[in-house]
């Protein structure tokens, strides 16, 4: 299956997001005049940390585009030169203030392959030490949650952002879904 690209029109650039507008033919040869793309040039990981107990650690996050503050996993963008672990690790410090190990890679997967080429990770790993500040500029308040509580807040749709959906998801169906 091949896709070929006619034409790019470059409508905005960033270091976080491009937008592009291509004409695109498709395998069956149709074509598409207009076939907008959200262009990522970096992955995106989502950090599930268990303190060894079954209980997972979830950040209270304030969304502008919602206008909301919800519960989600920590998650963010995997810096250039960074393994999906490495990246887990940052991230986990960075949003929650705990140090972490045991770092495994679950899944990937593309959170919206219609319109976007990004691709995002599960990691999974365990505390390693106390706690210590996070980015308060960023993160409204972290909490350890049971799984009970997190099935409640699943079937509650208490927890919305798809990140996290993806990932709990993972965790609540067990290793069995484990990333080869």
């Amino acid at each position: 299956m091949k896709f070929e690209r006619l034409s790019r029109e470059v409508i905005y650039r960033s270091p976080w997001v491009n937008l592009f507008v291509d004409a695109v033919r498709f395998p069956n040869g149709s074509i598409i005049e207009r076939h907008h793309l959200l262009d990522f040039e970096r992955a995106a990981v989502t950090v599930i940390i268990d303190d060894g107990d079954g209980n997972i650690l979830l950040v209270k996050v304030p969304r502008y585009t919602t206008g909301e503050a919800d519960w989600e996993l920590p998650a963010g963008n995997v810096d250039p030169g960074e393994s999906m672990t490495e990246a887990a690790e940052r991230e986990a410090f960075e949003e929650t203030g705990y140090r972490t190990g045991g770092h495994r890679e679950l899944q990937s997967f593309y959170p919206m392959n219609g319109i976007a080429n990004r691709t995002s990770s599960v990691v999974r790993c365990v505390i390693d030490g106390e706690a210590g500040s996070f980015d308060q500029e960023e993160i409204a308040d972290r909490r350890w949650f049971s799984r009970r509580e997190i099935v409640e807040m699943l079937r509650h749709g208490t927890i919305r952002d798809g990140y996290s959906l993806v990932a709990l998801l993972f965790y609540l169906n067990g290793e069995e879904l484990e990333h080869p």
